[in-house]
């Protein structure tokens, strides 16, 4: 990810994460879009928004971040990206059902700074390269 700027899609039910996330993300060379839950992320994609990374949280309302990967690939949308899952969930249980679903990486919120999020996404869409 040398010095190319990358497009990422931000979803989570929390706006001050959310707003956060977003502007670290930003101040870090990402263009960044956001979306407050799972059914925004969905209207984004629909509509043609193909980032080079999706960040998802586990824990929303209505379709939860394992659901919401699901329709994704269920429809094809933005078959390219690289998909993350930053949650405060951090059993064994789901982090294999995410990488069984296809995610390349599992952040734990509670366990990591924004600086090190940020830092860990780099690292895992570096690898997901290779």
């Amino acid at each position: 990810m040398e010095n190319e700027i990358k497009k990422i899609l931000i979803v989570d039910d929390d706006s001050f994460l959310l707003d956060m996330y977003s502007l670290k993300f930003s101040k870090s060379n990402f263009v960044v879009s956001a979306a407050l839950g799972p059914e925004i992320a969905l209207d984004k994609l629909r509509q043609s928004l193909n980032p080079d990374i999706i960040l998802l949280d586990i824990m929303m309302p209505v379709m939860d971040g394992f659901e919401l990967l699901e329709k994704i690939k269920e429809e094809k949308l933005s078959p390219d990206s690289v998909v993350i899952f930053l949650s405060n969930r951090g059993q064994e249980a789901d982090i294999i059902r995410g990488k069984s679903l296809g995610a390349s990486g599992y952040i734990v919120k509670a366990s990591s700074t924004p600086s090190e999020v940020i830092e860990e996404v780099i690292n895992i869409v570096n690898n997901s390269k290779k």
